[in-house]
């Protein structure tokens, strides 16, 4: 694997972006400025900070790893809303997304 390293820079610096595409990696952000590329990540992230990261301390990797999945498998995916989805948490809105589609075909 080629590896190379580069100073620390903004994630949107021309440095880091020809690293990116010498790799043959796709940027997921834009140019300076566009917060709007990963907003709704960001938002999970942060809330997954705020709400299940922050509030405790992890004994072991495995038990923050355990502590994750369950968080996002059993609060955030099942019962959580989301504004983005028209305060519907993910699985509801996947199963009225499955649903809507066999009526129409």
């Amino acid at each position: 694997m080629l590896q190379r390293q580069i100073e620390p820079a903004q994630y949107t610096s021309t440095q880091y972006a020809n690293l990116a595409r010498d790799l043959g990696v796709t940027l997921s952000v834009g140019r300076k400025g566009q917060c709007w590329d990963n907003a709704v990540a960001e938002s999970f992230f942060s809330t997954v900070k705020i709400e299940l990261i922050h509030r405790h301390t992890w004994p072991t990797r495995k038990a923050a790893t355990s502590a994750l999945f369950d968080y996002i498998e059993g609060w955030y995916n099942t019962r959580r809303r989301h504004s983005m989805l028209g305060y519907l948490s993910p699985a509801q809105y996947e199963s009225t997304i499955t649903v809507t589609g066999e009526q129409i075909a």
